[in-house]
């Protein structure tokens, strides 16, 4: 660790005190209250980008939101770390609600589609170029590259909420009589505000 970092870090301590004797301060039971349980009644599948906080964006506090986050807010059906994620939102916490939640001007998204080479990270980006090519006709239709781009981010969440939909834990939970809806949100990095795209799925006939 350099010397110049030392600071930086400390700073993040000072930061994390701060706000703990802020949240006391309002709140005396709260650490308390955490501490026993959490009852979270959303699973959160977003996009890894800073500068989309998923607690900070729906107002809630620590404890109300279950969350999982990766690069441009895949659901895939091969990654163990999202399908642990998922079991154990719908069988363990019982949600009621998994939103899947990307984000306009998504750098991941256009890292799918750009026609560079980063590595390791274009094999994980591989099904955004599954969904630009099996919409090909629309994207090629919008004349603009943001707009164009926009429009894959929406369409990636789309295919992420069928992706959800479709796995074997939240059928199996649909099975039993367990209330769960799938949704899909987009959020904009330039006004702070979430869009449903609604393509809600509450039961396996609405695949």
């Amino acid at each position: 660790m350099t010397a110049m970092s030392l600071p930086l870090l400390n700073d993040l301590k000072e930061k994390n005190r701060a706000w703990a004797t802020r949240v006391l301060a309002e709140d005396p039971n709260f650490f308390r209250r955490l501490a026993a349980q959490q009852a979270p009644q959303y699973l959160w599948i977003g996009c890894s980008d800073s500068r989309v906080p998923a607690n900070t964006i729906v107002d809630l506090d620590p404890g109300e939101l279950f969350v999982h986050r990766n690069v441009a807010n895949l659901a895939s059906p091969q990654d163990a770390n999202y399908l642990s994620v998922l079991q154990f939102a719908v069988d363990v916490l019982r949600v009621k609600h998994i939103l899947v939640v990307g984000h306009y001007g998504c750098g991941g998204v256009s890292a799918a589609v750009d026609g560079a080479r980063r590595g390791l990270v274009d094999h994980w980006l591989h099904p955004i170029r599954e969904v630009a090519h099996a919409h090909q006709s629309e994207l090629d239709a919008i004349t603009e590259p943001p707009a164009r781009l926009d429009r894959l981010c929406e369409l990636n969440v789309c295919r992420q909420v069928r992706n959800v939909a479709s796995d074997v834990f939240v059928l199996d939970a649909w099975a039993r009589g367990q209330k769960l809806s799938v949704h899909g949100w987009i959020y904009s990095i330039t006004n702070g505000l979430i869009r449903d795209l609604d393509v809600t799925v509450s039961r396996p006939e609405e695949l």
